[in-house]
């Protein structure tokens, strides 16, 4: 029932951020139809397909690209559909015969949506790369992490997540939002670069405005402030506050009992290192649990530091059901919420091309047809 029941996605089978994207459009009720490979990918691992949270919510044919007949079921497939979504280097769907001319020829209202790391055209559009060297071409990693120390790699979420997929999804769908007024898709070239760069937006202002140093770990929200940070707790683990606006920092102060002490004024750089030490000292002499007690109703913009094994457990993600378990596996719910279309989790990721047969029929082949295309090494799942 969620807000995108009723269209149809092809998704060329990848890894990292289209993936990604596609999990967010089934989340939202799109049927998304992943085609995947006859052989795996070999990407030094071998999981059991639920343990592949970000290929929930699909349906699977395996398909042979390298066997023309296994192009035509792709063109069959896209003939009803108002997206694609692939994650190759630039030229590689058009090498298979499946390039958006191709392709639009086929189906005119069909969004090509296209996700690479440096995009379409550029010196670097044919260059491999991963999550860490998008994000450190955007001027995103040179940001990230303390003072005096090298930056530090936030996961991928910034470029294969954020930058990458988050960005494909909108595109995609806005796309799809035009094509109903116009009748007509179009190319959407999402690159990591740049979505890793958009994300950036707030801080270029700062920058441009003389209020965002350079350097690493020397401003206001990347562990500068003494009241923007984490902190230690008793045993040994950790809390995090946020404290920026007047009246949330004078809470903290409150919390923390130093609210009489003559500490220096919270925007006086000079006196960070004093704030630093006196909250470090503070923190230290409770554990997480009784700092949260102390903070229980606070404006102080204070919350522990979970960990994936205790996000679960927070009564704040229990009773919003913020994590569901589908098949012994513990996963996020599906993301945003909405009041009336409401998305529910999918199916849990299958094996690929297990549903190949079925889809085959569906896209109007008959019995005997498919048992050729089986016999051939076109179809089949994926071994």
């Amino acid at each position: 029932m969620g807000p995108l029941e009723g269209t149809r996605v092809i998704e060329m089978a990848g890894i990292g951020p289209a993936p990604f994207c596609g999990m967010m459009l089934a989340d939202m009720g799109a049927e998304v139809i992943r085609i995947d490979r006859r052989e795996k990918a070999d990407l030094g691992l071998d999981r059991a397909p639920a343990y592949e949270v970000m290929n929930r919510g699909r349906k699977s044919i395996a398909v042979d690209l390298k066997k023309p007949e296994a192009v035509e079921i792709v063109k069959r497939l896209v003939k009803d559909a108002d997206a694609l979504i692939e994650g190759f280097r630039p030229g590689v769907m058009e090498r298979l015969g499946l390039g958006p001319d191709v392709l639009a020829a086929i189906n005119p209202r069909l969004v090509f949506g296209r996700m690479t790391g440096f995009g379409q055209e550029g010196p670097l559009a044919q260059r491999a790369g991963h999550d860490i060297n998008y994000i450190a071409l955007a001027g995103v990693l040179n940001h990230l992490g303390r003072a005096g120390e090298r930056p530090l790699h936030p996961l991928n979420l910034v470029g294969d997540f954020g930058g990458g997929g988050m960005y494909l999804a909108f595109g995609v769908v806005c796309a799809m939002l035009e094509a109903q007024r116009s009748g007509k898709g179009q190319v959407v070239d999402a690159a990591m670069v740049d979505g890793a760069a958009s994300l950036m937006a707030m801080f270029h202002g700062m920058w441009s405005e003389g209020i965002w140093r350079e350097e690493r770990g020397t401003n206001m929200l990347d562990t500068g402030a003494p009241w923007y940070d984490v902190y230690e707790t008793k045993d040994g683990k950790w809390v995090s506050i946020g404290s920026i606006e007047k009246r949330f920092y004078a809470d903290l102060l409150q919390r923390l009992g130093v609210a009489g002490e003559p500490l220096p004024a919270q925007h006086d750089r000079n006196g960070w290192p004093t704030l630093r030490s006196r909250f470090t000292e503070i923190f230290k002499s409770r554990t997480r649990a009784e700092w949260e007690v102390a903070f229980e109703g606070s404006d102080a913009c204070f919350a522990p530091v979970l960990a994936i094994s205790e996000v679960t457990k927070h009564p704040h993600n229990s009773i919003r059901a913020t994590f569901v378990e589908r098949d012994g596996v513990q996963q996020p719910a599906p993301a945003p919420r909405f009041s009336r279309t409401r998305p529910e989790l999918a199916a849990s990721p299958r094996e690929a091309g297990i549903e190949t047969r079925q889809l085959l029929a569906a896209a109007g082949f008959g019995e005997a047809e498919i048992a050729r295309l089986e016999a051939d090494g076109v179809v089949g799942r994926t071994k």
